[in-house]
């Protein structure tokens, strides 16, 4: 008889920006199958479509829609790039981390026209500058940034950024993947026409399908083809309108576990109530590993209480991956830094986590640090 592993009793918990720790009934909802042409589930998905929709607080009768695409965040935001970037269009990026210079990678692939506006990765995208920029350089078409920038958990000011973007008449495509079902974005009143976020996030359900929320005028203005066949959002948006359908093959199971997720999520007050949660486990967090002497790398202005990082601690011989190690067999999982001017790591309150939880993690780098410290 081959050898069969024992599961463990429970999952490690992940305190990481996603894919995120998930409820049992949102796992469970993915033990059934589901015919990708089936009547019964494209009516689940037109009903998904609405319901991202009013939580971005806008509708279909407002000009809005709601576009799913198969595949990680990242391909939600180079669909839009490739689909919705005129071919005389020109794109500022805001950029103070990994996922605003994976942008720029993007639009060089794509070979559109672009300019970066850089801050340091300990500093908010600056408002003032892009003003300038937008009033300087009138073929800029687009203006794209990063809402939660998980490379430092830094919050970027979204409202006065919209408030330039909106003033110099440009589109505005906004990268919301660790903020959407955390923080309330109203994108009718940001002026926003391109929002990307992930099923696999604060919406708590599991990795599969990104999803666009979009003026479907700025989606209709582009130009034909794009310049992508499989992250073609027009014609994505199109075969939803013909027969409700993904053009190719759907994530069904991830569909079924978003639909379970988006239940708990209203169960728990909304946007606002699941906020209030993450924000008690961001406080639990660093009121624990503070005490513990470790330094934020932020200043507490610009966190957010999505994902924090912190500075690598004075003490002798520390390295992350031991110090990773001993968290693992605990069962807690963190993330290390991607910070390119500081030794950190970082450590993410979203998912399906409470303040109890977050003081067992704490409670974890506390034994992990005296064994560092005892072996050093």
């Amino acid at each position: 008889m081959p050898f069969q592993s024992v599961p463990p009793a429970r999952d490690k918990l992940l305190f990481t920006p996603g894919p995120l720790t998930t409820s049992a009934t949102v796992k469970q909802a993915m033990l059934h199958d589901a015919g990708s042409w089936h009547y019964e589930f494209n009516g689940r998905v037109a009903r998904l479509r609405q319901a991202l929709l009013q939580l971005a607080g806008v509708s279909k009768e407002q000009g809005f829609e709601c576009v799913l695409m198969q595949g990680s965040g990242t391909f939600g935001v180079e669909a839009v790039f490739a689909s919705a970037i005129p071919r005389k269009g020109k794109v500022a990026v805001l950029s103070n981390g990994a996922y605003g210079e994976r942008m720029i990678q993007m639009l060089q692939r794509l070979e559109i026209q672009h300019v970066a506006l850089r801050t340091p990765e300990n500093t908010p995208n600056e408002v003032d500058s892009l003003d300038k920029l937008l009033k300087e350089d009138p073929a800029i078409s687009h203006v794209a940034m990063v809402h939660c920038e998980t490379t430092t958990g830094i919050l970027n000011p979204l409202e006065a950024i919209a408030r330039s973007v909106n003033s110099r008449g440009r589109k505005f495509v906004v990268d919301a993947m660790s903020s959407f079902g955390a923080i309330p974005i109203d994108c009718a009143k940001l002026g926003i026409d391109f929002l990307i976020s992930s099923a696999n996030k604060c919406l708590e359900g599991v990795p599969g399908f990104s999803f666009v929320i979009c003026r479907a005028q700025a989606l209709s203005a582009m130009d034909r083809p794009a310049r992508s066949l499989s992250m073609d959002l027009g014609d994505q948006l199109r075969g939803f309108e013909k027969n409700g359908q993904f053009r190719y093959t759907p994530p069904t199971h991830s569909i079924l576990a978003l639909e379970q997720a988006l239940q708990e999520l209203a169960g728990e007050g909304g946007i606002l109530g699941r906020a209030k949660r993450y924000e008690a486990n961001y406080v639990e967090l660093v009121k624990g590993i503070e005490k513990l002497g470790f330094k934020c790398f932020l200043p507490p202005e610009r966190r957010s209480y999505i994902i924090t990082s912190f500075c690598f601690p004075d003490l002798k011989n520390f390295s992350f991956n031991p110090f990773y190690q001993k968290l693992s067999d605990r069962g807690f999982l963190i993330y290390p830094g991607k910070i390119s001017q500081a030794d950190t790591f970082r450590i993410g309150t979203i998912g399906r986590i409470f303040p109890a939880d977050i003081q067992s993690l704490v409670a974890a780098i506390g034994m992990a640090m005296v064994e560092l410290e005892n072996a050093a």
